[in-house]
């Protein structure tokens, strides 16, 4: 891998993101390099500036991208304890033009983002975005790819299902 001296790492409603900072933060200290934490508010709804009558999926947006926002300065500051500078970013717009926006203009050389299975609510907010960044890039990607949890039984649970066969 070259020398890689900017880091892009793409936090979003995930559960995993805490991992892919913390694999943009591992490498940051390998390569002794600047890392930028970004998050990317994109208003599917258009509902910016309306005085909408009725509770609506605007309010409940707005409510996730807070949660969204203060769970990802948490994740941030975890490794800001271990010794790393980050810069945070939170930008608004459409999400692969912000990161192409972004990258081009820190001269970023490698990007780090969560890959996996986006649920429907994640596919209408962000689209296939991960496909579209892939063509467009104009530096490297790591996708960090999070395993599913191994499934814990209890204790004489598997004896007693083996019983019932």
């Amino acid at each position: 891998m070259k020398n890689v001296k900017k880091i892009l790492v793409i936090c979003r409603m995930v559960t995993h993101c805490g991992e892919v900072v913390h694999y943009g933060a591992i490498l940051a200290r390998q390569f002794r390099a600047e890392i930028f934490v970004m998050n990317v508010i994109h208003d599917p709804f258009g509902t910016k500036g309306w005085n909408l009558p009725l509770p609506s999926l605007a309010e409940d947006y707005r409510k996730l991208l807070e949660k969204t926002r203060r769970n990802m300065h948490e994740i941030v500051a975890q490794e800001k304890q271990q010794g790393i500078a980050i810069r945070e970013l939170v930008l608004e717009g459409k999400p692969v033009d912000v990161i192409l926006k972004v990258i081009k203009e820190q001269n970023i050389d490698l990007m780090v983002l969560p890959a996996h299975e986006e649920t429907r609510f994640e596919h209408f907010l962000f689209g296939r975005e991960n496909e579209e960044l892939m063509r467009k890039m104009p530096c490297s990607i790591l996708f960090v790819k999070n395993e599913p949890e191994p499934v814990i039984e209890e204790e004489g649970q598997e004896g007693e299902e083996m019983e019932q066969r």
